[in-house]
């Protein structure tokens, strides 16, 4: 039974989740894990290393404590946590770009706006900056990098290519395009993977170049190509295999359509497509959180709303909209829990 303290402790805690994420972002950007290091450091010694008063860099290292990212070990000597060390630029797991990524003022700012997102379904970021997110990124390299960067942390395409390959025979097909492919890393780890596949990687202008050196790096040019297009207009016709990884989450109903649609205009009537995204449950609750991958879902859904219009979607809301589009889902497979995604085969509906 809930007592009347847990029910505060609970939201008292949510409503202090802004500060904590202030805090840390402000460590990742002033690489405070990294300067820390392995051992124990003097907040004097890290004052100067950050160019920040000891008194206030005091301050936030005992709040990063408090969140379990450092500890005190006598007055003003500290060290990483397990959990701080994942701020560490060289963590083979680091989290630096996401939490510098994320708790820009770029991004934060949007969520001030929120309501004006809950009452137009429009994202905030669009009303903010003048112009939609990925647009303000083209014309800002040093933040594009970043988002990068993140973003390849988050999703983790070699995993994702290990996952995927456990749960469904890539083997049987001859030709796959990854449709928004980023840079190329997941449709690589493929065709590694799979000597017989050749492939090709849809992006866009400023995004192609990115997947041509991850091609060239692995040594597929004669097996893979990228390619520069916009999917909202047209996809490379003929494959027998689609794929679509965390693309269709970042559009409303009716541009997730449009993606869509274009493959199934592209794809032959023995094609599959494969959707590699989260799936949302069918009712929300607390226990459905997804803690092993660090992911609130549905404060990932009200982010993706404010910045960039996107949302996240149950079976049943990928089902319609597949449907819409002369699609027909098959098969929802759950990917390994800290990947925070599932497999959704989609063939064509003969019948639309």
């Amino acid at each position: 039974m809930t007592t009347e303290a847990d029910a505060r402790r609970t939201v008292i805690s949510a409503i202090f989740g802004t500060l904590a994420t202030q805090a840390v972002g402000a460590a990742a950007r002033l690489e405070l894990a990294d300067r820390i290091g392995d051992g124990e450091a003097d907040t004097d010694e890290l004052a100067l290393a950050c160019g920040v008063p000891a008194g206030q860099l005091g301050r936030l290292l005992r709040a990063l404590a408090s969140l379990g990212l450092c500890v005190e070990s006598r007055p003003d000597r500290f060290a990483l946590t397990e959990a701080g060390a994942l701020l560490r630029r060289d963590h083979p797991a680091s989290l630096l770009a996401f939490a510098a990524f994320l708790t820009h003022d770029v991004f934060q700012r949007n969520w001030l706006n929120l309501e004006e997102s809950l009452d137009t379904g429009l994202p905030a970021f669009d009303t903010a900056f003048g112009t939609p997110v990925y647009d303000y990124l083209s014309g800002r390299p040093e933040l594009a990098a970043l988002f990068h960067a993140a973003m390849s942390k988050r999703h983790r395409p070699l995993e994702m290519a290990a996952a995927i390959s456990a749960v469904y025979d890539l083997g049987r097909f001859s030709t796959v395009v990854d449709v928004g492919g980023g840079d190329g890393t997941l449709l690589a780890a493929f065709l590694d993977r799979y000597p017989h596949l050749t492939g090709t990687v849809l992006e866009t202008e400023a995004g192609v170049a990115r997947a041509r050196e991850t091609i060239a790096g692995s040594g597929l040019q004669e097996r893979c190509r990228a390619v520069a297009g916009d999917f909202f207009a047209e996809v490379p016709k003929g494959a027998d295999l689609y794929l679509i990884k965390n693309v269709v989450l970042n559009w409303d109903d009716e541009r997730a359509w449009t993606i869509l649609r274009r493959v199934r205009d592209a794809m032959p009537d023995h094609g599959k497509l494969i959707v590699a995204e989260p799936v949302l449950p069918d009712t929300a609750h607390a226990d459905t959180l997804n803690h092993a991958a660090l992911e609130n879902p549905y404060l990932t859904d009200l982010h993706m709303l404010v910045t960039i219009g996107g949302r996240q979607r149950t079976r049943a809301e990928y089902t319609a909209l597949c449907a819409r589009a002369g699609l027909r889902v098959t098969e929802v497979v759950p990917l390994a829990q800290e990947l925070n995604a599932s497999l959704i085969e989609v063939v064509p509906d003969i019948a639309a």
